[in-house]
């Protein structure tokens, strides 16, 4: 079997490590101890797997870890630690948007894309930003409540800052 070295960066830490052509990113960031990129459905339908691949989310258990070389990774791991947690965290722990969990990691980073390319998003276009990220627990109300609490915030916190 052939193996590949690849290089790239996950949470801005880079990484080499050598990889066969047929394991996907998933596996590879799992591998390597980065278990909050949740391993659901292995087909692209839940994105529970959701991470940032140069800033635009994408269903990791499709990517192959060879695509990866000199790219950027972020995991939910990056946005914050319990000491202090990003809005988008500590708005979904607010609104009650977290119930079993396994969603929260590729819905946040969903959210933290939605909102990096769109800082005033419309429920609408929160509900798209978030399709491709299947929850079974919240019913999806409070997840676009914490997600719309939080461009509102950092729009409020962004205007403070101008003045």
């Amino acid at each position: 079997m052939e193996v590949f070295s690849v290089q790239f960066r996950v949470n801005g830490e880079e990484v080499e490590a050598e990889f066969p052509a047929h394991l996907t990113l998933l596996q590879a960031l799992r591998e390597l101890g980065y278990f909050e990129v949740k391993n659901g459905c292995e087909k692209g339908d839940c994105g529970s797997c959701t991470v940032l691949l140069d800033g635009l989310p994408v269903n990791s258990c499709l990517v192959l870890a060879v695509q990866v070389q000199d790219k950027e990774i972020i995991t939910v791991r990056s946005l914050g630690s319990a000491d202090n947690l990003h809005p988008l965290q500590e708005n979904f722990i607010k609104h009650g948007a977290i119930q079993c969990g396994f969603c929260t990691p590729g819905m946040l980073l969903s959210a933290k894309a939605l909102l990096d390319k769109n800082a005033s998003p419309t429920r609408e276009e929160i509900n798209e930003g978030i399709s491709g990220n299947l929850c079974r627990c919240t019913g999806y109300v409070k997840i676009v409540d914490a997600i719309k609490a939080t461009a509102d915030q950092l729009k409020t916190n962004q205007k403070k800052r101008r003045h």
